[in-house]
């Protein structure tokens, strides 16, 4: 899986290893599925505080499709956990579901009305 990772700050670039390590490891078991991720860590209104830590984080797959998550909060590592927690959640849960479908469409007998010939 490759990994990118982006930041418009100072701090948010800090939190690199971080968090490129922690999405490695939260997405490990599905690590078959991801082919891409990118992690953007932004500071939405500079240094004035609040709830202002923004992490989105962008999952490619060749089965699903792009998965985006974003998450925000007060602190850096609060957002990162709250979006790799989603992601996987988002991710799992669409894998499952298109599994599901795929299985579904092949179960199904077709409709065409076939004519039995007498013997």
């Amino acid at each position: 899986m490759q990994v990118n990772f982006e930041s418009n700050t100072a701090e948010g670039s800090e939190m690199r290893h971080v968090s490129t390590e922690r999405l490695r490891f939260v997405m490990r078991r599905m690590a078959w599925l991801v082919s891409h991720a990118k992690v953007h860590l932004s500071d939405i209104n500079g240094p004035h505080g609040g709830a202002d830590k923004r992490c989105r984080i962008e999952i490619k797959t060749n089965a699903v499709g792009t998965v985006v998550v974003t998450s925000q909060s007060g602190d850096w590592r609060s957002a990162l956990e709250q979006a790799l927690a989603r992601t996987s959640q988002t991710l799992l849960r669409t894998w499952r579901r298109k599994s599901a479908l795929t299985r579904e469409t092949v179960r199904k007998p077709s409709t065409g009305m076939h004519s039995a010939s007498p013997a």
